[in-house]
């Protein structure tokens, strides 16, 4: 990977990340991983992937919906959205497995969403554990059995705190090896 586009995406106003966070983000994925990243002005609409019954948005229909990025770049959509896939309730963020692109959403890495007031650091940790993960799954890397590891898979926000904001030896292995 050479670089990263991340993409501010929304189904209305409310939806949409605000340009700030995506800028850090940006420079702490340049900063992780060695490629450059940079944040598209222009914002995704994805009203079309809502599903009214759910109040959610279907993470596969996004991906499915993006052009594809050019050779050797991914493209990383970020959005305030609540995503699902079919099987499971909600998700985190989903990638194509080895493919060019993936969808991260902040709708429950916010403290509010569990009750508690709004912590900026600890969204912006959560975003970029799990802007690494799905950046993983772009390159290959499968879920790591590590607990450390953001590859490591988290099905709630309690275990995505318990992981780290890199990748262990053996994923760096993998990705760089």
């Amino acid at each position: 990977m050479k670089s990263v586009e991340l993409i501010r995406a929304g189904g209305d106003p409310r939806t949409v990340p605000p340009l700030p966070l995506l800028d850090r983000l940006s420079a702490t994925l340049a900063a992780r991983l060695g490629v450059s990243c940079h944040v598209r002005e222009a914002v995704l609409e994805i009203g079309f992937a809502e599903d009214l019954a759910r109040g959610q948005y279907y993470s596969s229909g996004i991906l499915a919906s993006l052009a594809p990025p050019p050779a050797d770049h991914v493209a990383l959509v970020v959005t305030e959205a609540d995503l699902f896939v079919p099987v499971l309730t909600f998700v985190f963020g989903e990638a194509q497995l080895s493919g060019p692109r993936a969808i991260v959403s902040t709708h429950r890495l916010r403290e509010p969403f569990y009750g508690q007031p709004e912590d900026a650091a600890k969204l912006n940790l959560r975003l970029a554990k799990e802007a690494l993960h799905e950046l993983g799954h772009t390159q290959g890397l499968r879920h790591c059995d590590n607990w450390r590891c953001a590859m490591a898979s988290s099905h709630a926000v309690e275990r995505l705190d318990l992981k780290e904001a890199q990748y262990c030896r053996r994923c760096l292995d993998r990705l760089y090896g």
